[in-house]
């Protein structure tokens, strides 16, 4: 029987496993029961393809979506591996001759939805067959501590008593410790080993900026970056077709995505983006869990994330092939106040409300952060780092703190005047003495705090507001539609017992965080070369029908370029060339590697 090592090299054409990886592989071999944790774009599915190769019975992924089973089949075939997927977007006779195919023992892997997997119907046909080994994908969407709890993942806490003697593994790239936990207790019964490879992603730079004038601050960030893909968050269909519709005007090549949209434009949209250089997808968060195109650049939000969990997620489609990629996150009170009222309208449950609100806490103080961005974000996952990063805003450009107190108390006198009823735009009317109707007829010109303030712009007050929200001086009362209230603390500053300090205000011209020159290619990668290969990869996709990255990555291309390889042997050398890729596409490559008379 071949060994781990030797299944990574001879079927998927990787020299070694990454750190960590083969200590997942054996644990699964070994039968513990693992849940793993690792940050995306760090080869979580070879930690459960190779065991799957190695087990005499079958293996089940569960999977929550069916464009990432396809693509994760597609990847494992081009590879030799027979592997299928039964879901309702196959016709029923394809997933019947699967189904058969895989009852014979002629497919190794089968992916599968909870839904479908969990049915009696096929618990009892499963059982027959006696799985080796059953993986679920996306793991944090079996606990309601996770940010993306989906109910029908909960009935896979059944399988350890429907197949007591098949392995059990799990994968997310996105759990804090509670939710970590959780997962273990239902899929494991608490048993079982947690391992965690670390959250950080190193080559993602991180920056936040106060949403000024979106569209401006939009068109600034990416008028450097026309040459690379990328993906823009936000918040609704509305604001995602507009968004898509701007930038076409802009000359950019942007496509909409979100599911308003039909499963066919939606599918085409994705295959675009996927296959082809310099596209945008504005999105809404309908797109993105299974994204592996690994050159994205960047991730822009217009609008504030659901939690940090889901930021971390979104984030992480970028730079999955190691390069250097930028994260930035535009955000305004507005957006807190929506989030909120999303929150309370989410069901009669207390406890997830509550939890959804800290989360939201927890970003809003990542977002008005002080120190090392990657530090805050990393704690929050429990990970502590003692460095700054050196790749965030804050570290490329320090914010100046400074004694905000007497400001403070400007705003927080105003609150407490007008009852604490009142949402950040009137209360910064009055400190700034502006001659509005409402204050006109509530009479809050003759407050001792009208104009209070009125030597200060408007952005440095909704500055302050945020810093304050952040801080825990103030809250947002959802109930009151988004009034101000002092907490406790905020009593406290107002009474002079304690400070507020904040970052210096400075009055600039809107910009788009900190540059950073996008990946750069090595010296010795030809960029010509490296198009052409781009090229025919894009036209080899296209007649298979899979996504390019299916056919080779761009790290494998890349080292294409970079070493030339001048026969079949040497490019069977290449990482990521194993024995089945290279005899689909071994002469066809070498031939566009050795074609210098005529390079198109």
């Amino acid at each position: 029987m071949p060994s781990a090592s030797e299944i990574l090299r001879d079927v998927f054409g990787f020299p070694g496993f990454r750190p960590g990886q083969a200590d997942i592989v054996d644990n699964i071999l070994d039968g513990k029961p693992t849940l793993c944790v690792m940050p995306t774009g760090a080869g979580k599915s070879l930690c459960y393809q190779v065991p799957a190769l190695l087990l005499d019975g079958p293996t089940i992924v569960v999977s929550p979506l069916t464009a990432l089973m396809d693509d994760q089949v597609a990847g494992l075939r081009a590879n030799g591996v027979e592997a299928a997927a039964i879901h309702s977007g196959r016709v029923r006779e394809e997933n019947v001759a699967d189904w058969r195919r895989f009852e014979a023992g002629q497919i190794k892997l089968l992916y599968l939805s909870p839904e479908r997997l969990m049915t009696p119907r096929m618990i009892g046909a499963l059982q027959r067959l006696e799985p080796a080994l059953f993986v679920v994908d996306e793991a944090h969407c079996i606990s309601k501590w996770g940010a993306g709890f989906r109910p029908e993942y909960e009935q896979l806490s059944a399988l350890r008593q429907h197949f007591p003697q098949a392995r059990l593994a799990a994968f997310t790239a996105t759990a804090d410790t509670a939710t970590r936990e959780d997962i273990a207790r239902k899929l494991f019964g608490g048993s079982g080993e947690i391992v965690v490879h670390g959250f950080d992603r190193p080559n993602l730079s991180l920056a936040v900026m106060p949403r000024q004038k979106g569209v401006e601050q939009m068109l600034d960030f990416l008028k450097d970056r026309r040459d690379v893909s990328g993906i823009i968050y936000c918040l609704s269909r509305k604001s995602t077709e507009e968004t898509a519709r701007r930038l076409a005007d802009a000359g950019y090549r942007a496509l909409p995505y979100h599911a308003g949209l039909s499963p066919e434009m939606r599918r085409e949209h994705q295959e675009i983006f996927m296959a082809e250089p310099a596209v945008i997808m504005v999105a809404t968060i309908a797109f993105g869990m299974g994204i592996d195109k690994p050159d994205i650049r960047y991730v822009l939000h217009l609008d504030l994330p659901a939690s940090m969990e889901a930021y971390y997620q979104e984030i992480g489609r970028a730079g999955r092939d190691g390069g250097d990629a930028e994260a930035l996150m535009l955000y305004g009170l507005s957006d807190a106040r929506m989030r909120r009222q999303f929150i309370e309208n989410d069901g009669e449950d207390m406890d997830h409300k509550r939890r959804e609100h800290k989360r939201l806490d927890a970003l809003l103080a990542y977002c008005e952060a002080t120190r090392c961005r990657r530090q805050v974000l990393l704690s929050y996952f429990g990970e502590d780092r003692d460095e700054a990063c050196g790749n965030c805003d804050i570290c490329l450009d320090p914010p100046k703190l400074v004694d905000a107190t007497r400001e403070a108390q400007m705003l927080m006198s105003a609150i407490a005047r007008t009852g604490q009823r009142f949402g950040t735009a009137h209360i910064i009317d009055i400190v700034r003495g502006a001659d509005t109707e409402k204050i006109r007829e509530r009479g809050h010109d003759s407050l001792p705090t009208f104009g209070v303030g009125a030597g200060r712009p408007k952005p440095f007050w909704q500055s302050l507001v945020r810093q304050c929200l952040a801080g825990g001086q103030l809250a947002l009362d959802i109930e009151g539609f988004g009034a101000l209230r002092l907490t406790e603390l905020g009593d406290a500053v107002l009474a002079g017992k304690a400070q507020v300090e904040t970052r210096e205000y400075v009055s600039r011209k809107t910009g788009s965080g900190p540059r950073r020159s996008v990946q750069d290619l090595p010296e010795n990668v030809d960029a010509d070369l490296l198009g052409r290969l781009k090229q025919l990869r894009k036209d080899l996709a296209a007649d298979k029908g899979v996504p390019a990255y299916v056919v080779f990555p761009d790290a494998t291309l890349m080292e294409m370029a970079a070493l030339r390889p001048q026969s079949l042997e040497e490019l069977g050398q290449v990482k990521g060339v194993g024995p089945k890729k290279l005899a689909d596409y071994g002469e066809i490559f070498l031939e566009r590697l050795n074609d210098t008379a005529n390079p198109g």
